[in-house]
């Protein structure tokens, strides 16, 4: 599904956000690269078409950041000069504690499991090293909730067919996003997985949240 839309996914992300999605990306890699080495290796789990990779390496040119995907025609469509390959987040062919940061855009809702995933991230970062999930929730709370699942669920697929030509797969992105922990659960995730200072910080109304935490150092 998302190798059919790869081509139009920046300019979908751009027009569903009013193009506040790079924002939201410089944000997450601003909190990657806040308290760690200007040479940190970075792992964008799901990078698709590299668009948080590049902020990251544009914030910092001398961190070293990979990126990852389980859907080669997304990788296709991402700059050249990236380091990217072929992988999946819940078997992620890296050694243990091999980077300083491990960082995902809008991924972690699309996993079988999202506790292996989340596992798998967190065994890939060195100890003293970041994690950072920027994804969707099932809705800003309070009376907003019932209008953003209405836009949600009608607006999306419409624009799906008219900008990608593909209904099926943004009527799968609400009800992926609608279905998605809510962001206190996910950062329960991250809790039982042996993070520490675990944070979350809500944009777009509470529509998006940007969730982190710490290995301890060993």
């Amino acid at each position: 599904m998302f190798g059919r839309i790869a081509r139009r996914y920046d300019l979908m992300n751009t027009l569903m956000t009013g193009g506040q999605d790079q924002r939201w990306r410089r944000a997450v890699a601003s909190e990657a690269l806040s308290v760690l080495s200007p040479r940190m290796d970075v792992l964008d789990v799901g990078t698709g078409t590299g668009k948080l990779a590049s902020a990251i390496q544009e914030a910092q040119p001398s961190a070293r950041v990979v990126g990852v995907d389980f859907t080669e025609g997304m990788l296709r469509v991402a700059p050249c000069h990236l380091l990217l390959a072929g992988a999946d987040a819940l078997q992620l062919p890296f050694a243990d504690a091999r980077f300083d940061a491990v960082v995902s855009a809008f991924v972690v809702r699309n996993l079988a499991d999202v506790e292996r995933g989340i596992a798998e991230q967190v065994r890939v970062l060195r100890p003293g090293g970041k994690l950072v999930v920027l994804e969707t929730t099932p809705g800003p709370p309070g009376p907003l909730r019932p209008v953003y699942k209405l836009c949600f669920r009608y607006l999306v697929p419409w624009l799906g067919q008219l900008i990608a030509g593909d209904p099926s797969a943004y009527t799968y992105l609400p009800e992926s996003t609608l279905a998605f922990l809510e962001p206190t659960r996910l950062a329960d995730v991250l809790r039982s997985r042996g993070l520490h200072a675990v944070h979350v910080h809500r944009l777009a109304l509470g529509s998006v949240a940007v969730s982190q935490g710490c290995k301890p150092a060993a």
